[in-house]
């Protein structure tokens, strides 16, 4: 029986699929591929023809169900109703159905546009790579450490790339080191919360709660801030410290910046009269 996650990671990698090998850079001068084939219509009993975009979105499926440890080459044939030895008409190995598949991936990253302010586009590359981390996170182990020499791995990180070098445009090695800075801590938040503390292995014999408490009450303090739902605003925190090492302004949080704003347009408006909002 297929689960609803399942059936929801489907739909998100069917229609895109067909892009996977496209660079995640936009703007990236590469020919659009056409869309994969519409299926509605064919006859009950009639065989959807297997394409890459159907062999890429069902391996996805696969590893986010079973992990890479369980996919194969075989269930993925038989999960698509075809022999395994049909996959290599279109893959010749089970690594080239999984670097189709981080390809694939690797286009879900958003990077803004080069006239964009550079710490929006630093900002929004580094949130959206932690949303794709966390949207496939047993394919994420993979992504994290792959070589990335393909043409859209190289492609993504020229993007990436090159946000450090605009922003430190007259120190190249300060933009690089920074750059290797940003992967190192995007890697490690991204792999803890995906495959982390939460889901790692556990000691056979671990500590017990009391011993825990009395011994090393600093532990049990922070243990509120460990919480999931506390990942979002940490990772803010991180980002915040890296653009303004790399001299850009970090986020203001959202209280402050309200704050400022009303203080602001109270101050600059007569009494009596209702201040004008600016248009762009």
């Amino acid at each position: 029986m297929k689960s609803g996650h399942d059936e929801k990671t489907r739909r998100r990698a069917a229609p895109a699929a067909a892009k996977a090998r496209r660079p995640a850079a936009r703007g990236a001068e590469e020919p659009r591929r056409p869309a994969p084939r519409r299926t509605r219509g064919i006859a009950a009993g009639e065989r959807v023809p297997l394409s890459r975009e159907r062999i890429v979105a069902e391996a996805l499926v696969q590893i986010e169900r079973d992990g890479l440890e369980g996919f194969s080459t075989r269930k993925l044939g038989e999960a698509l109703g075809v022999q395994a030895m049909s996959l290599y008409h279109h893959f010749p190995s089970k690594a080239h159905v999984l670097d189709a598949v981080l390809e694939f991936v690797i286009a879900q990253i958003e990077f803004l546009p080069e006239t964009a302010p550079i710490a929006e586009r630093v900002r929004t590359a580094m949130h959206s790579y932690r949303r794709v981390a966390l949207r496939y996170p047993r394919l994420f182990p993979l992504f994290s450490l792959h070589r990335m020499n393909m043409r859209a791995g190289i492609a993504f990180v020229d993007a990436a790339l090159r946000m450090f070098l605009d922003a430190c445009p007259d120190d190249p090695e300060r933009a690089v080191r920074l750059f290797r800075v940003a992967g190192y801590y995007l890697n490690g938040a991204c792999l803890d919360e995906a495959m982390g503390y939460g889901r790692g292995p556990s000691a056979q014999d671990p500590a017990p709660n009391e011993w825990v408490a009395q011994a090393h009450p600093a532990v049990v303090a922070a243990g509120r801030w460990f919480a999931p739902s506390e990942h979002e605003k940490t990772f803010g925190l991180g980002l915040d410290i890296l653009l303004r090492e790399l001299g850009l302004p970090a986020e203001a949080p959202p209280n402050k910046q309200d704050a400022k704003t009303k203080a602001k347009a109270g101050a600059s408006t007569p009494r009596g009269r209702k201040p004008v909002r600016a248009t762009r």
